[in-house]
């Protein structure tokens, strides 16, 4: 056990020890987690002001000296002895937290187990670090992922070194301390959903798994990788633009399809999940919390690098938004199961530029921003596919004949079953997928789904919060998911005003059967427009002229 290279690359950031080819709590340690698990007749450990007082206990026995956020007990307190009712309060510290500390207790033989079943398929997928720049997966049973989070719970991780790993956030010290320092019924509700996840968890555990995985596009020539697309390239893809669909109403992760789901991602996954942030991606990983284990070991992404996660349950309902959100009670989440144990939830964090203003323009961030799409919406278990067409056939400049270029998904058929939309194929030597991808790759990637019919389903990437342009951030999207051969793109528009005509100038693009070169090409020379001063106009207004400039009325 010693020796594995993945445990080495974890075991800091754990609260555990190995001794004599076995993970182990200290010896210390073990003692208060037993009198927990036999409830508040032995542990006395009946109220939110002495759970906080045991967790200090418990962490110093760790010899955790890192001190927690300021009014962390205070939010323990506050939260289980004021905002829950006496009953629910009597529940969870008779029932609930026994569960937990049960849980806690069985955390080594857990990541024995695991790393015993880390090799999969020919893959490494043991629980490890995925540094920035390393493309690798990571399989977690969804009761290997709930002890990891009754962890964070009692805010049992070590927090040295971190900050210096660019490591996010993973204790809840700090959710708790916010909830007594700046309450708000939104912040309450974060805890609500979170506490409803461990009762659920308690009284009958989950047995699927959920998977983790760094994807990124090769700033460098890569045999196992796709490389960095340049702006050229861009422009001379002759792949069809795929189905647009639009809704004003309704929430990405309720689209009845299977999709790729986004994740408006902070660089750091998560973002303020566990600090006071209530926006999108927060809100997401409050549901379906086993999300949150990701940020034990998935450092900041880099520009060319995307995270997906599949087989994340859900597990509550809710209302509102930011300060509007409500925790509305249970969820019962009837997707099904993959061959490989994972719920088909799959959803892909890509973060967006941060405030760009006018530099979001500028073509070396439209490059930035599509590539950063491209590289969350490709599917991995294409590799060999990507490699044959984008290698051989040079797809990127196929000449497509009009009369083949028809927009029901035909020619997208085609060109993933490797026949020729054209009798006319022109070979490009500096294709981005130009690579060797060897044979083992491709017998790895036959064990994971095939995602012809997984479309993309998203909203507002990069847009409210973030202060990117919605139109451009439309278009770029649909620009990355008809490049990455999906088979449509749904759109969530939340309402948003500037996008209430996206419907109408999508399916006149659609009409003119243009290519994703050619829609880049008309975004870029916008872009340029916008960047110099040329037109103050949307996106939308300025290219076609009759639809209204909402640009000008924000």
């Amino acid at each position: 056990m010693e020796e594995r290279e993945d445990l080495k690359s974890i075991l800091p950031f754990l609260p555990l020890v190995i001794r004599s080819s076995s993970l182990l709590w200290p010896s210390q340690v073990v003692e208060p987690l037993k009198a927990l698990s036999r409830g508040p007749d032995h542990s006395r450990v009946c109220s939110g002001e002495v759970l906080s007082i045991a967790i200090a206990d418990i962490r110093a026995s760790l010899s955790l000296f890192e001190p927690l956020a300021r009014s962390a007990p205070q939010g323990y307190a506050l939260f289980f002895d004021e905002l829950i009712s006496r009953e629910d309060s009597r529940k969870w510290f008779e029932e609930v937290l026994p569960e937990l500390a049960n849980l806690l207790l069985r955390l080594p033989v857990l990541l024995e187990t695991h790393y015993q079943n880390a090799l999969r398929y020919g893959m490494e997928t043991g629980l490890r670090i995925l540094g920035p720049q390393e493309a690798g997966i990571v399989f977690l049973s969804q009761e290997l992922v709930a002890a990891l989070l009754a962890c964070s719970f009692f805010c049992l991780f070590p927090i040295t070194n971190r900050s210096a790993k660019q490591l996010p956030t993973i204790n809840f010290d700090e959710l708790f301390a916010n909830l007594y320092e700046s309450y708000s019924e939104s912040h309450e509700s974060k805890i609500k959903c979170i506490v409803h996840y461990f009762e659920r968890i308690c009284s009958q555990m989950p047995s699927g798994f959920v998977s983790f995985e760094r994807k990124l596009l090769s700033l460098e020539y890569h045999p196992l990788h796709i490389s960095y697309p340049k702006a050229d390239f861009w422009g001379k893809s002759a792949i069809p633009l795929c189905p647009f669909e639009a809704h004003s109403s309704g929430l990405i992760e309720d689209h009845s399809n299977d999709a790729l789901q986004v994740d408006f991602a902070n660089k750091y996954l998560g973002g303020g999940a566990l600090r006071r942030g209530c926006v999108q991606e927060e809100i997401r990983f409050m549901v379906n919390p086993e999300l949150i284990a990701g940020m034990l070991f998935l450092p900041s992404m880099e520009d060319n690098e995307a995270i997906e996660i599949v087989g994340a349950e859900r597990f509550s309902d809710y209302t509102g938004y930011a300060s509007s959100f409500r925790f509305s009670g249970d969820c019962i989440d009837k997707r099904t199961i993959d061959f490989l144990g994972r719920r088909k939830t799959r959803i892909i964090a890509v973060d967006a530029l941060c405030n760009p203003r006018m530099k979001q323009y500028e073509l070396k961030y439209l490059l930035r921003e599509i590539n950063k799409a491209l590289c969350g919406f490709l599917d991995q278990s294409k590799s060999c596919s990507y490699r044959r067409l984008f290698q051989e056939k040079g797809l990127n400049s196929i000449n497509l004949d009009q009369d083949d270029k028809d927009h029901d998904n035909t020619s997208r058929t085609n060109i993933l079953l490797g026949e020729s939309p054209s009798t006319s194929v022109e070979r490009n030597e500096g294709g981005y997928m130009n690579q060797t991808v060897g044979n083992s790759e491709c017998n790895v990637n036959q064990f994971f789904d095939h995602q012809e019919s997984i479309g993309i389903a998203t909203g507002n990437w990069g847009c409210g919060s973030f202060g990117g342009d919605p139109e451009v951030k439309t278009i770029i999207q649909w620009l990355a998911a008809s490049q990455a051969l999906r088979p449509f793109i749904s759109y969530y528009t939340f309402g948003l005003v500037a996008l209430q005509n996206v419907n109408q100038v999508t399916q006149w693009i659609l009409a003119h059967k243009w290519t994703v070169g050619d829609l880049w090409n008309v975004l870029v020379e916008y872009s340029t427009q916008r960047f110099s001063g040329q037109t103050n106009l949307g996106f939308f207004a300025w290219l076609l002229p009759s639809q209204p400039d909402h640009e000008a009325e924000c």
